[in-house]
């Protein structure tokens, strides 16, 4: 039972993470998750309010719920010209 999660560009950078699983039994919601990395890696908490997330390849909110078998991703901002 896990979670598949995604850290790119500068907070895969902050984690040294790019892809690892989680014990979905122990998160409810993508908060949760992000919770748990920002308090191994305290640069992530800079980027709580601006990042973007996505669940299963769709764009979701930090208390969007999480199950088993599940993917998230963390995205910093990104800007284009």
């Amino acid at each position: 039972m896990s979670i598949r999660v995604l850290f790119f560009a500068s907070l895969a950078d902050i984690t040294g993470i790019r892809e690892t699983l989680v014990d979905a039994s122990a998160f409810s919601d993508i908060e949760s998750i992000f919770a748990g990395f920002a308090r191994q890696f305290p640069g992530l908490e800079a980027h709580r309010f601006s990042m973007l997330c996505a669940l299963n390849s769709q764009f979701a909110e930090l208390d969007t719920p999480v199950e088993d078998g599940d993917e998230v991703a963390f995205f910093p901002p990104v800007s284009g010209g």
